[in-house]
């Protein structure tokens, strides 16, 4: 089989390269006659030699063999394996460094993507301390040898990789993982064989409150049993007294989905509280709960100061969850109407309301597209919209909708700059143009970005 001529590489052979650049996942890139090759573990301006692993028509991969040079935003690395897994892809940048890729991030897409170049983009802003943030944890339980095993998946597999120690996640929370991880070995519970479908254990869950401490375990099973539940239990909340909630998710399915659809309460109720800006929350075992909550407290603040809310605006919460930023901006706005397609946290939203006293807010249960297409087709106004969609974006009925209602601003709260930017380019053609960007790094050590994006309408429909 002949070799393809317009690639300049072969596998397995080697070449030094200099680094000239970052993907969006912070991989570094490096050009052989204009052929991109995509490198782990690289820095601009570095220069190495590579091994190549793997080819395409458009561009390759190289794994690191020599570094010859490094660049003085390399740091240290905390454990090689979170590369391995993918955990923390931008553990080897120095975090200033970090921040402003992420800023350079959204820059790149707002070009590219959006065709705008001179919305104003904020420098992102970062933690004190970018370690030990998250305050939930979904570790995946094998067998490694003859004992049950936590850790993390190796990236592209499900080959498990033993860790105790996330650096990323509250350390009592990576404590907890190994205290229940130990309880279940002394009763050997079965961990669970995907190939074979077989075992029990599937993922220890952890949430805890940064403010309150409360803590929940959330044990996700192949089947309902979980024997012997009568000891289990009780050794769990002995070993960790800040222990409020235990609760047993049974997935029987061969999924990558980590909860399945039956929660059975072993101790406690489905729920622990935390407070964000003053406000307690209820969170239950499914619910949506940014798991920075410092970082979040900053996002939500950005989303206040763009607000510059008077008392007296009709303001719609897009996707309100349980309600962190209903309630937040509620306390500045005559009325806040919340949309939200999951039932359950649509209860919380209304109980943290009814917990932090807070009358003017109604929470809608609904897809937020459908919601908003019915309540423009109702003449329904509102001053301010807010919306945090998910990764993929809004819709295009949601879009028009908006459009369609004519609020003087839109707030855009996003965690993908890439679908970020195509909506602001489907807003602009409908009236509103960007006029500001915040990102805020919730996700330290990993390439992800939040931003906030203020955007105001220009022209009348």
């Amino acid at each position: 089989m002949k070799n393809n001529k317009t690639i300049p590489v072969q596998k397995n052979e080697k070449h030094t390269v200099k680094i000239e650049d970052l993907t969006h996942e912070g991989m570094g890139v490096a050009k052989i006659d204009g052929y991109p090759l995509f490198i782990e573990d690289a820095l601009p301006g570095e220069e190495m030699e590579v091994k190549i692993h793997k080819t395409g028509k458009s561009f390759g991969y190289a794994k690191s063999m020599k570094r010859l040079t490094s660049s003085q935003n390399r740091v240290e690395i905390k454990d090689e394996n979170f590369t391995r897994a993918g955990i923390t892809p931008l553990q080897h940048i120095h975090y200033p460094a970090q921040l402003a890729f992420k800023k350079q991030q959204i820059k790149n897409v707002m070009k590219r993507i959006a065709k705008v170049s001179d919305v104003k983009i904020l420098d992102t802003k970062g933690m004190t301390e970018p370690w030990g943030y998250r305050n939930k944890a979904s570790v995946p339980v094998r067998k490694i040898g003859d004992k049950l095993m936590t850790g993390f998946f190796r990236k592209n597999s499900h080959d498990l990789i033993a860790m105790e120690n996330f650096y990323i996640q509250d350390p009592k929370i990576d404590e907890a993982i190994v205290k229940v991880r130990d309880i279940m070995r002394t009763y050997n519970v079965k961990p669970y064989n995907e190939k074979d479908n077989t075992g029990n254990l599937r993922h220890i869950i952890v949430r805890r409150g940064y403010y309150t401490g409360e803590m929940m375990i959330v044990l996700v099973t192949r089947t309902a049993k979980l024997f012997p539940a009568s000891k289990i239990i009780p050794d769990i909340t002995e070993a960790l007294p800040e222990v409020v909630s235990v609760v047993q998710n049974v997935n029987p399915t061969r999924t990558n989905t980590i909860l399945g659809e039956e929660a059975i309460v072993m101790f406690g109720e489905d729920k622990y509280t935390d407070t964000l800006l003053g406000k307690k929350y209820e969170i239950s075992h499914r619910s949506f709960y940014q798991v920075n909550p410092t970082q979040t407290e900053k996002l939500y603040n950005v989303v206040l100061d763009f607000a510059a809310l008077t008392g007296e605006e009709t303001v719609i919460d897009a996707y309100s969850g349980i309600g962190t930023i209903t309630l937040t901006l509620a306390d500045n706005a005559k009325h806040v109407y919340g949309i939200e397609s999951v039932e359950q946290a649509v209860e919380n939203a209304r109980t943290n309301a009814k917990l932090n006293n807070v009358e003017n807010v109604t929470f809608e249960a609904g897809l937020a597209e459908e919601v908003m297409v019915e309540w423009s087709k109702e003449g329904r106004k509102a001053d301010l919209v807010v919306v945090d969609p998910p990764r993929k974006g809004l819709e295009e009925a949601f879009i028009n909708a908006v459009i369609e209602m004519q609020p003087a601003k839109m707030i855009y709260v996003s965690c993908n700059p890439a679908t970020l930017a195509r909506d602001v380019a489907l807003l602009a053609d409908g009236g509103y143009i960007a006029e500001k960007i915040q990102p805020v790094d919730l996700f330290p050590q990993t390439s992800h970005v939040e931003s906030v994006t203020l955007l105001s309408r220009t022209t009348a429909k």
